[in-house]
């Protein structure tokens, strides 16, 4: 009997598939150790909270930190996921040679709807053990923010995190590696339960 195994793509295959034009920014996929994943469709709740939360962010840390929405992050596990948001060291020109590199993210944020389950599990288990130091879920359905750090290995060699916080949307977080910004969540949680 034959079994059938996928194709799985390096980073650099993959941004060759990309040159080549074999993938194209509007094909909305990613790369997921090694493979091509569809990614779902945002709805406009998502959408909004996205717009809402990188505008936020901007205000609240200005030029001390490089804010990505939805563009590329560079793991070493075969991957290149586009999260939601990004928070990194440096300034957007540090990244003109290549995407973010584990080393210099301070902070990934999913805003989960239809893909809460993808983004607590896969997408959880792979920020992990890339050592993202900080991982968030901006829960659409639950209204709370799920706040992940402190990544670390089991012995059975599956991947997460140490700790996991719930805040709610009467409450101000935190961004990591910068302190003395405080995120109000109702400006995200309330804007965003309006929308259709």
């Amino acid at each position: 009997m034959n079994v059938v195994t996928p194709k799985r793509f390096t980073v650099d295959e993959y941004h060759r598939l990309i040159e080549l034009g074999f993938v194209k920014e509007s094909d909305r996929i990613e790369l997921i150790r090694g493979e091509l994943i569809q990614m779902t469709a945002k709805g406009t709740p998502h959408t909004v909270c996205c717009s809402i939360l990188c505008r936020q962010l901007d205000r609240l840390l200005g030029d001390r930190a490089v804010i990505r929405g939805q563009d590329p992050i560079t793991l070493p596990n075969n991957s290149e996921p586009e999260p939601d948001v990004a928070i990194a060291r440096g300034t957007d020109e540090d990244y003109l040679a290549h995407h973010p590199y584990p080393e210099d993210i301070l902070l990934v944020i999913e805003i989960s709807d239809k893909t809460l389950d993808y983004d607590q599990n896969t997408k959880l288990k792979l920020y992990a053990e890339a050592g993202i130091s900080d991982y968030w879920i901006v829960n659409l359905i639950a209204r709370q923010l799920e706040r992940y750090n402190q990544p670390y290995q089991t012995s059975q060699g599956e991947f997460g995190y140490l700790s996991k916080q719930i805040s709610l949307p009467h409450q101000s977080v935190a961004i990591p590696g910068i302190e003395d910004s405080l995120l109000e969540l109702n400006r995200i949680f309330l804007e965003t339960s309006n929308a259709g």
